[in-house]
């Protein structure tokens, strides 16, 4: 079977048991890579500006592929890429998707302009920013 990123009609459609089942896996995925990364604790502003340069990604419940549990904008770096297959296990899938798209289901997430996503460090220096959904306080 092939996954494909969840379209934002299918976000309207989460139940609350959905978004807790995202939220719990959101928390595990965040302590599995602080093994990884570091991730600051504050959040920053959105990086959906013409001016980033960013390859975004959702990584989704292989269970329920509706379920988003992180949105992550990883910086066009020569950084090595994360070991990605170990921190998402059998579980959770990583899936590719266009700015356009990745903005698109952020906001029927999390409507709230700005200020979601919290920038990870590795060695140091900003590789990318990350948003969990234990973050989602609603639907647009």
């Amino acid at each position: 079977m092939s996954l494909k990123p969840p379209i934002p009609e299918e976000i309207k459609k989460l139940t609350v048991t959905d978004i807790v089942t995202m939220g719990a896996l959101a928390g595990s995925l965040r302590d599995q890579l602080e093994k990884y990364i570091e991730i600051d604790p504050y959040t920053m502003p959105d990086p959906f500006s013409d001016k980033d340069d960013c390859n975004y990604s959702v990584i989704i419940d292989r269970e329920g592929p509706n379920r988003i549990v992180a949105m992550i904008a990883i910086k066009k770096d020569p950084l090595p890429q994360l070991a990605w297959n170990k921190i998402l296990g059998e579980r959770l899938v990583k899936l590719q998707l266009p700015k356009q798209d990745a903005a698109a289901l952020k906001y029927e997430m999390m409507p709230k302009d700005t200020n979601n996503f919290y920038p990870y460090r590795r060695s140091g220096r900003i590789a990318g920013y990350i948003m969990f959904a234990f973050q989602v306080c609603g639907q647009h």
